[in-house]
């Protein structure tokens, strides 16, 4: 590739060299992800991945996509560009971890309007963290230089994760009853959902979203939006090898009422305790100056609920201290009911 240059492409507005230099500002990133299965290296045509079946009788493979939305906004807004890759990783593995697999690898989709190795390499480090925290190889990926069709210093970014499980485990709600206890674990922030919102909100565009706020414990509007999507993988997996885990929810965009619903089966309803859930500074400060009433405050965000958990009531405390032990400070939201609404606040 030494010997790759054309004069005419860099003149349309393409500089395949840049591609090349950002490939290898990558490279130390991705090392820190390889895992044992990993088997290819950076710049083939493929991202091969060796997987290892021991004790899994019948692999069900489980993969997940998503992008990371226009929270990218605030990364330009506010030129961070080394955090939203933690937040593309981890929209696709909670998603994964919801039908108890372990996630195996991803792969991440760069579009730029021009390529900026150094930028794409800060994007880079942030997908390799997110791969780092949730145990899973960066296999592979893509990156398009779009000149003409994204603004030069902005970009989008999207991906996809693989994960196996053995079927014999795969969440089952059929066991879901009266009196299931809901477990909550803590989000970091509004994750990577609801900011066409946020940003209409906070006007971001106009606004001085780099100054403290009292309301944000002396941090920026901008830095708190921009914290990262936080990272379920791990203490999940711990869970599962502890009880049997009924059902699970990620708590994206839709809040309460679109994700909670989609793990409880039919007859059955989420009996949320407004009191017990720990609203975080962000989503009262989002209400106030949004004037935005709370049933939609639970129908867009998730209220500082990142991940609901079902289990029985007579499993609730080792759950539970089995997710303090993995560094996760869950609570006790609510329990299932019989009802004909899904999900009731209150």
């Amino acid at each position: 590739m030494e010997k790759s240059f054309s004069e005419s492409y860099k003149a349309a507005g393409v500089d395949i060299t840049a591609g090349y230099k950002a490939v290898e500002l990558m490279k130390q990133h991705i090392a820190r992800t390889v895992t044992k299965g990993a088997a290819s290296d950076i710049g083939g045509f493929g991202g091969l991945f060796e997987m290892d079946l021991t004790g899994i009788e019948k692999p069900v493979l489980v993969s997940g996509t998503d992008g990371v939305g226009t929270k990218l906004k605030m990364a330009f807004l506010m030129d961070k560009h080394d955090t939203v890759g933690i937040d593309c990783v981890a929209m696709c593995v909670n998603d994964i971890i919801c039908c108890g697999a372990k996630p195996l690898f991803f792969l991440d989709y760069i579009a730029v309007g021009k390529n900026y190795p150094e930028k794409v390499a800060d994007i880079v480090s942030g997908v390799a963290e997110g791969c780092v925290q949730s145990g899973c190889a960066l296999i592979g990926g893509e990156t398009a230089e779009m000149p003409g069709f994204y603004p030069e210093d902005e970009y989008d970014l999207a991906g996809f994760s693989v994960g196996v499980v053995d079927k014999a485990k795969v969440l089952d709600n059929k066991t879901i009853k009266e009196g299931d206890v809901i477990i909550a674990l803590p989000s970091s922030g509004v994750h990577s959902n609801g900011f066409s919102l946020v940003r209409k909100v906070f006007d971001v565009e106009n606004a001085d979203i780099k100054a403290p706020r009292a309301e944000l414990g002396g941090k920026s509007v901008g830095e708190t939006l921009l914290t990262p999507t936080r990272i379920y993988v791990k203490p999940m997996l711990a869970l599962f090898e502890a009880v049997k885990v009924k059902a699970v929810s990620h708590i994206t965009g839709g809040g309460f009422y679109e994700n909670i619903p989609r793990s409880i089966p039919k007859g059955f309803g989420a009996k949320i305790e407004r009191a017990a859930v720990r609203v975080l500074p962000i989503f009262e400060l989002i209400a106030k100056e949004g004037n935005i009433p709370e049933r939609d405050m639970f129908n867009t965000f998730n209220m500082g609920v990142g991940m609901s958990i079902v289990v029985a009531k007579e499993d609730a405390d080792k759950a539970l201290e089995t997710l303090k032990a993995n560094g996760e400070d869950a609570y006790v939201i609510g329990e299932i009911i019989k009802s004909d609404e899904s999900v009731v606040i209150c």
